[in-house]
């Protein structure tokens, strides 16, 4: 009887201790981490990826043949790799592919120089090269229906013939405080630590009111569509927007109606070269500018397609821990931090542990996503159909186990928000401990079920555990995010390994618990926002229309 008592005894204080180790001892253990370490930053491929993905496939903008291009080469790159089921996921993104494959823009008069522009997506090629003179139409601040009808009246014939600027050209002071590249200790502790400020969207700026029973002024919307119907009845040969940014930085999205009939040809031009061209005409100086622009629409693209493939899983294997990132890009460049360089980390993270043959008990789930830029639709898609809502669950629902995304530069991961109840950032937190001397602070808790920012929302939105990794800036916000200066030069190569390092080990901890992340309670389930569309990017601080045209969203 007493060699059962203490056959018992230690049995019972190995299992405790068992419970007690950290998860690096848990999980695969202190060896597992250093192998994971020793694969990511001697043996990467996220460099020849990233230039896969951006020196031959970019831009990659929703709905194009790049895109597309770069999606089949990852799922023949990721079977390569072994990953399984790799295959493209079809959703309906409603209107046509399109493509920039000319530009040229000129000043021909009063002196001869080239000019910096980037074409708006989804409009339309000018008729061969176009020459004439330019014309600059400055609307009043927020008028009424009746103010802008008056004012575009008086445009009418002037603008006939002409290369139109549109408002007055920004002022941009320089910037004598420019913000750091890495986040402070405290900071990231601020946003990640086990006291994290919650996040909270910005507010816009409010909008005046108008006395009572005065007309209500038009939306920037409103404006920029008359202005576009205008200039093509009226006879303009070519829209130019102001860039409105510093050292011939350009951010240019998308005519928003997607159709191509209903705008002339448009550019948005360096604030500098458009400084320069409404002076000599405040001169009375006559200004001659020439366009070349060739554009091309695909009636194919209406479809896109999601990226997918999979590491299965073994006694879990229903059970399934998605990483991702989106594949699509804005034009302006070939998309290196926004976001090829998040899907190359995931693809290189599940590489990883594909290589070092570990066997995780889930399903782990690489998703690429298009559409995000447009508003997070590739991924709402997916979420939809697989998985269905907290509201109109479907079978995949409860047995998801979270969803890692990458979707802010260059930068080393510092933290991660999980949406879900404390508990969840408590796991995650402990998960991400190994990785303190790093820089990677902890992870926090989000209620929000708010749609914005990027693709691990359209899962929170859904109920489901998203998990955003939050990097230091680097030059994102300042110099690449949706710029003409996004390319691969633009690529911290240590810190995305490192990136691939934290993201391979998070992922593989998920897919070995017992339990899945702790999810809210049917009763503790935040109300899903009303009838809401995805967060609009931050917008230059001005609200007139000349910035309108310059349209879309996203991270």
């Amino acid at each position: 009887m007493q060699n059962r008592r203490i056959v018992a005894l230690v049995l019972i204080l190995s299992l405790l201790s068992l419970l007690s180790l950290p998860v690096a001892a848990q999980n695969g253990g202190a060896d597992l981490l250093s192998r994971i370490r020793k694969e990511a930053m001697e043996r990467s491929q996220i460099m020849r990826t990233m230039h896969m993905f951006t020196d031959l496939y970019g831009p990659r903008l929703t709905g194009s043949p790049n895109h597309k291009a770069a999606a089949e080469w990852a799922v023949k790159q990721m079977t390569a790799w072994g990953f399984e089921n790799a295959h493209l996921e079809p959703w309906d993104f409603k209107h046509p592919g399109w493509l920039n494959e000319r530009l040229t823009a000129h000043l021909i008069s009063p002196v001869k120089d080239p000019l910096v522009c980037e074409v708006l997506a989804w409009t339309p090629s000018t008729k061969g090269t176009v020459q004439a003179s330019a014309y600059q139409l400055v609307l009043p601040e927020r008028p009424t229906q009746e103010q802008l009808t008056m004012v575009l009246n008086n445009y009418k014939t002037k603008v006939r013939g002409k290369i139109v600027l549109i408002g007055k050209p920004t002022s941009i002071p320089v910037n004598l405080n420019p913000p750091a590249k890495r986040q402070s200790d405290q900071q990231a502790q601020q946003r990640y630590g086990p006291n994290a400020r919650p996040f909270n969207f910005p507010t816009p700026s409010p909008t005046p009111t108008p006395a009572p029973n005065a007309p209500r002024p038009l939306t920037n919307r409103q404006i920029d569509e008359q202005l576009d119907t205008f200039l093509k009845q009226s006879g303009a040969l070519v829209r130019v927007n102001d860039a409105g940014r510093e050292f011939r930085q350009i951010r240019a999205f998308n005519n928003r109606t997607f159709d191509i009939n209903k705008v002339i040809p448009t550019v948005v031009m360096s604030n500098e070269d458009f400084g320069r061209i409404s002076r000599i005409l405040n001169d009375g100086t006559d200004v001659v500018l020439e366009f070349n622009i060739v554009n091309r629409t695909y009636p194919e693209g209406a479809t896109s397609y999601n990226t997918v493939a999979e590491i299965r899983g073994s006694d879990k294997a229903d059970e399934v821990i998605m990483l991702g990132g989106h594949l699509d890009s804005w034009h302006a460049a070939t998309g290196a931090t926004d976001n090829a360089i998040g899907c190359t980390i995931m693809m290189e993270a599940a590489r990883i542990l594909k290589t070092l043959g570990v066997k995780p008990r889930r399903t782990i789930r690489v998703a690429l996503w298009s559409g995000e830029e447009q508003g997070l639709l590739g991924s709402q898609a997916y979420v939809k159909e697989h998985f269905g809502s907290f509201e109109d669950a479907k079978a995949g629902f409860e047995k998801f186990g979270g969803y890692f995304n990458i979707d802010s530069g260059t930068g080393r991961v510092r933290g991660a928000s999980v949406f879900g109840p404390p508990e969840a950032a408590g796991i995650m937190r402990e998960i991400l401990a190994p990785f303190k001397d790093d820089g990677v602070v902890g992870a926090a808790a989000t209620r929000s079920r708010r749609l914005g920012g990027s693709d691990n929302t359209s899962f929170n939105q859904a109920g489901l555990p998203g998990i955003g990794m939050g990097q230091d800036p680097i030059e994102y916000g300042t110099h690449t995010w949706h710029t003409n200066l996004d390319t691969y030069e633009r690529i911290l190569e240590d810190d995305v390994k490192k990136d691939a390092t934290v993201v391979a080990w998070a992922v593989y901890q998920l897919a070995m618990r017992d339990d899945l992340l702790p999810r809210f309670s049917k009763s503790e389930m935040p109300p899903k926002p009303p009838g809401e569309n995805p967060q609009p990017p931050p917008r230059p601080s001005r609200t007139d229309s000349r910035t309108s045209n310059s349209s879309g969203r996203g991270r």
